[in-house]
């Protein structure tokens, strides 16, 4: 950096001003960081200038290494983990509370917030990831996420992985260049948004790429051991109709004789003979998700508040439909923790739950813009018609919004839900006002 300038400090009035003059400035400076720095094929090394104080109030882990009973004794550190773009922006941050995140550096700031134990960082890089996440970088960010162990990111990715399936898994989006546990991961999912041949097709090129990194022939036994029998087992070819999986299956050469005799025995129901892959349509293909809104009117910011007691709403719908997930009502740039149940009125019986923490957003209702978020079940439940369930939910966490004008009946594609108040709901949710502002579901 150039020469310092004359007085700098009379021209910054606050502590912030100061630190963040000093990002990178050999002003005082008592340590280096080497780092490369990659620009497009060619990569070179360049230095950082640091402060060891300033580093260590804002991070246990710097603290340890400069003045732990290990500390460091060079003045020159070298990280071969990590770029240039996303050092600078780390301690910009610890500078100054300030950080420019991009999508060429989000990922890079994200990891070394983690490793330096940033949580405050870590949190607006999540938000930043899940403001512009989408099918074209989802599995770029999800194996860094679940690496990272970022529970609300990773939830976001699965959600946008289910919903838009088809696109995720398209060629250039990530997909091919996953590893195979993620991608076995994948393909277990009873959510997914897709015709089974599609994701087959995916599948089947996968295990192509993968036999050329490791520089093997692409026949189907060689692609067949390169995917493991795990994967292979989860694929739904019962559910193809017999002409795609003539064309693309058999193709593949994957399937042995007798599971080909078998799935199209299975087809064409010549045979009671069990089959030995899943034989039901992935849930998630069974149309769009439907929302069925039953307030009128979203109240006032933070007019909701939490205790120690569950917020209930009792329901029952007027044909068979599978609930997929409850939309929640939240408030600007919160989080909460959320136990939610999904019981049968009548004997209390616990049929799907989930328990995490959850980011509020914006959402885009019927009703307008408002701050909530979804929590979506792991495994889709079916939920019988003119059978009353009951949804509970301890949440914790800041005041939210809430719905108002609440209806006891809502039409929503074709299916009635019909709302009705549940003698356990403690914290005042009745069919008039409250909480679960929508029930997530597929026809």
């Amino acid at each position: 950096m150039s020469a310092t300038e004359e007085n700098w400090q009379t021209l910054r009035t606050t502590i912030r001003e100061r630190t963040k003059f000093m990002l990178n400035n050999n002003l005082f400076s008592d340590v280096k960081f080497v780092v490369r720095k990659t620009v497009g094929d060619s990569s070179s090394k360049k230095v950082i200038l640091a402060h060891k104080l300033v580093l260590s109030i804002g991070s246990p882990v710097f603290e340890a290494m400069f003045y732990g009973e290990l500390a460091e004794t060079t003045d020159s550190i070298e990280l071969p983990d990590c770029e240039y773009e996303s050092l600078l922006e780390l301690f910009r941050y610890m500078y100054s509370d300030e950080v420019n995140l991009s999508e060429s550096n989000v990922m890079g700031v994200l990891y070394l917030a983690k490793k330096y134990m940033v949580p405050s960082l870590v949190d607006k890089c999540t938000e930043y990831l899940q403001n512009h996440l989408d099918p074209s970088n989802v599995f770029s960010v999800l194996p860094l996420a679940l690496k990272s162990e970022t529970k609300n990111l990773v939830d976001r990715c699965w959600q946008v992985i289910d919903q838009q399936t088809k696109d995720a898994i398209k060629p250039g989006n990530g997909f091919m260049a996953i590893e195979r546990s993620l991608l076995e991961a994948v393909v277990v999912r009873d959510t997914l948004n897709i015709k089974e041949v599609d994701l087959f097709c995916a599948v089947d090129l996968w295990a192509k790429m993968e036999c050329g990194r490791q520089g093997l022939t692409t026949d189907g036994k060689t692609k067949r051991k390169v995917l493991g029998e795990q994967i292979i087992k989860a694929i739904r070819f019962p559910t193809m109709e017999q002409v795609d999986f003539a064309a693309v299956a058999l193709d593949s050469k994957i399937l042995t004789t007798k599971e080909i005799v078998s799935v199209i025995q299975h087809i064409n129901s010549v045979s009671n003979c069990p089959v030995e892959f899943p034989d039901i349509k992935r849930s998630g293909f069974m149309g769009d998700i439907q929302r069925c809104c039953r307030f009128g009117c979203v109240t006032a910011s933070r007019s909701w508040n939490y205790g120690s007691s569950k917020d209930c709403i009792n329901f029952s719908t007027d044909k068979d439909v599978m609930l997929r997930g409850v939309g929640l009502f939240g408030s600007e740039k919160n989080s909460y923790w959320v136990k939610l149940e999904i019981k049968n009125a009548e004997n209390k019986s616990v049929l799907a739950s989930k328990v995490g923490w959850f980011s509020s957003e914006i959402l885009h209702g019927k009703r307008g813009q408002y701050y909530g978020f979804e929590v979506i079940l792991d495994t889709v439940l079916l939920l019988k018609q003119y059978t009353t369930y009951s949804i509970e939910a301890l949440i914790t966490g800041p005041d939210s919004l809430g719905g108002g004008s609440g209806f006891k009946s809502v039409e929503c594609s074709g299916v009635t839900v019909t709302f009705m108040n549940s003698k356990y709901s403690g914290n005042g949710t009745s069919i008039g006002r409250g909480q679960f502002h929508e029930l997530l579901f597929s026809i």
